[in-house]
């Protein structure tokens, strides 16, 4: 962890964070909720050994990066753009690009729409989506379920409100390591579904909680509940919706997101390919929704035979 090196770039009017490793062909690393930089900390090293130049930023308003001033405004296409400026301040030109959770919607995001920039896209936890209001399946999701809950303005922040920024990013991590939808009842909220003794996955340490929850104390939840959950039915704003560089998705057999409507079967069916020609896809046994920092020697292997495979070409 000592040889990760923090760096901050003005981008768009925002100071944004980002740490970096290594040297050679760069690959960026884009977390999700409730993650951050430090969700990718086994990954990056790995590749920097591999002979690859790792990033991973802090989206806008999330652990070390600037909140902007109307955080209830942000949407995907400024983390795309943020993107953009990030690479063109640093004089990256080709990346490649490794998302996990919303973050693999930015990364497909970013493909659609600057394609001569991205060499190939590897994705954790969920494979390419249509975006857009028509696209999102809310009539089949449960009414309880968290991502309808949270796209509710005021009411995750009530319900947050409740604890320290410690137990909720616990709470968090707890639920969403489980293979079951998280679903609250009328008089719940999703916070409650905890109960209290539930102790940390094993594979997340007391150290790995603290460094979230310090991250999350700088930067607060305004932001991580506007992108993703109430911008989620925003959509590409392009017409060509085909990925067109080659693609790698992991996925953990046990991640809830695969009951997330008919994702599973999007995915096994092969249905997905429509959108994602050039896919590789890779189920890991007793895999959660956190696979990379569940099986992080599996994940990196992955990753780092994959990028191989492509700089070899």
């Amino acid at each position: 962890m000592e040889k990760i090196h923090h760096n901050y770039v003005n981008v768009r009017g925002l100071k944004l964070h980002y740490a970096e490793i290594g040297a050679g062909p760069v690959v960026v690393f884009l977390h999700g909720f409730p993650e951050i930089w430090y969700s990718w900390r086994h990954q990056m090293i790995a590749v920097a050994d591999a002979g690859f130049r790792a990033i991973a930023p802090d989206f806008r308003g999330y652990g070390l990066s600037e909140l902007p001033k109307e955080p209830e405004k942000a949407t995907f296409k400024d983390l795309v753009d943020d993107l953009v400026e990030m690479l063109d301040s640093l004089g990256i030109d080709k990346i490649f690009l490794v998302g996990k959770d919303f973050g693999a919607r930015v990364v497909y995001h970013f493909a659609l729409v600057h394609p001569d920039r991205v060499s190939a896209i590897a994705t954790l936890g969920v494979p390419f989506l249509l975006a857009g209001p028509e696209a999102f399946p809310k009539d089949f999701l449960p009414k309880g379920f968290y991502v309808l809950r949270w796209q509710e303005p005021g009411r995750a922040e009530k319900d947050f409100g409740r604890f320290d920024i410690k137990t909720v990013v616990k709470n968090i991590y707890i639920l969403f390591s489980g293979s079951e939808l998280q679903v609250a009842k009328d008089d719940e909220e999703i916070m409650d579904l905890v109960d209290p003794s539930t102790p940390l996955p094993t594979w997340f340490t007391e150290e790995d909680l603290a460094n979230y929850a310090s991250l999350y104390e700088n930067s607060g939840f305004q932001l991580a509940l506007q992108v993703p959950y109430r911008a989620w039915l925003e959509d590409y704003g392009v017409e060509d919706l085909k990925i067109k560089v080659p693609c790698l998705l992991v996925m953990g057999e046990k991640d809830y997101a695969l009951k997330f409507g008919a994702l599973e079967q999007y995915i096994t069916s092969g249905m997905v390919k429509e959108y994602v020609p050039d896919l590789e896809t890779i189920f890991l046994p007793e895999g959660s929704h956190f696979v990379q920092e569940q099986f992080p020697d599996k994940v990196n292997q992955l990753i780092i035979t994959f990028l191989n495979k492509l700089k070899m070409n």
